[in-house]
């Protein structure tokens, strides 16, 4: 693969929405156009096989990245546009959703199977999930890679986060930015919250998000307005505060019932901020460093409320520990991979995607 070869990356969305895979898949857009690729990415949710094939005409794509084999990489399965792709190297990137095969139905485990035999190589930014693939896949093991993630800042607006939650002198701010759909645990989280606030009145929550599953987003929004004396709810803030607005914050939330490496992890560690996440791998492992670094927050069961609700209290209560998790979260951020890192093993994996399809043309 050489510079100015043309990467098409699908994503179930994409900038300008506000969403963990449109903030991941721009960061690639900017790292690939910075390293002398031409990138186009596009949304596949509302895409048709028809919207698909006019896509590849037009672009010509050398390299097809999909982020997502289950939301995005289905439409490969298409036999037009099969060969629509021929002579182009297919990438397929799988988060944790996808990831978790034993959870998922047959006929979804079916199809992220068939489109990772489909691509000519496989990537992904957690190595617990690489782990995971390895032993599902463990016949396509030589065209699995791991991708590093990195948390990044596209800008330095201002937003004030505790203004919005109408927080006063004394009161403790959860933040918990996440699109509003069940895999986010946002209405659990909210469910449980009133349980701590009725506890600790001090207590107060920001959700940030848009709705990315209407029947959820209509009971979210309901208990929204039930709670509004605690709870703040904000469709939308802009990329570019994203890191204001973690910095008005005193204890980040994550309470995905199934993820891979969370971009909000990762910029809550960067922003140096306390986090409260559901008790999952990927999580695990993020916020217990294997090498003996001290917790940058605590775990909960993301199946028991009352757990939850235990591991704020101990939050709201405890300033000392709150003060410590968010110093190791500093520390643990200078260890973090930066974009160059990110950029340098994506250009890796596409290299060893067009390798495998030439061989595979050869053969």
């Amino acid at each position: 693969m050489k510079k100015g070869s043309r990467v098409l990356i699908l994503s179930p969305t994409v900038s300008p929405s506000i969403t963990g895979n449109a903030t991941t898949t721009e960061r690639w857009r900017q790292s690939l156009v910075k390293n002398g690729y031409i990138v186009q990415v596009s949304a596949t949710r509302n895409l048709n096989v028809a919207g698909l094939l006019c896509h590849i005409e037009r672009f010509k794509p050398d390299i097809i990245h999909v982020y997502h084999a289950f939301h995005s990489g289905v439409l490969l399965l298409d036999p037009h546009v099969a060969r629509a792709c021929d002579g182009s190297s297919i990438v397929v990137s799988l988060p944790g959703t996808d990831a978790d095969l034993e959870s998922a139905t047959q006929a979804k485990r079916d199809i992220i199977m068939k489109v990772c035999r489909s691509a000519h190589a496989i990537g992904a930014q957690s190595i617990v999930i690489i782990d995971h693939l390895k032993n599902n896949l463990s016949n396509l093991g030589s065209r699995i890679f791991y991708i590093p993630k990195a948390p990044s800042w596209p800008g330095n607006d201002i937003f004030d986060l505790r203004g919005h939650g109408r927080c006063a002198p004394g009161d403790v701010l959860f933040f918990l930015p996440a699109g509003i759909r069940p895999v986010k645990g946002n209405l659990e989280c909210l469910t449980a919250f009133k349980t701590v606030h009725h506890a600790n009145p001090a207590a107060k929550i920001v959700f940030s998000g848009q709705v990315l599953d209407a029947d959820y987003g209509r009971l979210f929004e309901q208990e929204v307005g039930d709670s509004s004396s605690f709870v703040r709810w904000i469709e939308a803030i802009s990329p570019a505060a994203m890191r204001s607005a973690y910095e008005g914050a005193d204890v980040v939330l994550n309470c995905s019932f199934s993820e891979g490496l969370s971009n909000v992890l990762l910029e809550a560690i960067s922003a140096g901020k306390p986090l409260l996440a559901s008790d999952i791998p990927s999580t695990r492992q993020l916020i217990h460093d294997n090498n003996g670094a001290a917790p940058c927050g605590l775990l909960y069961d993301p199946h028991n409320p009352d757990d939850f609700c235990r591991q704020a209290l101990k939050l709201i209560d405890n300033e000392p520990l709150r003060r410590s998790m968010a110093e190791a979260a500093r520390n643990k951020a200078l260890t973090l991979p930066t974009p160059e890192d990110e950029v340098n093993a994506l250009i890796k994996v596409y290299n060893a995607a067009w390798s495998q399809e030439q061989n595979t043309r050869k053969s």
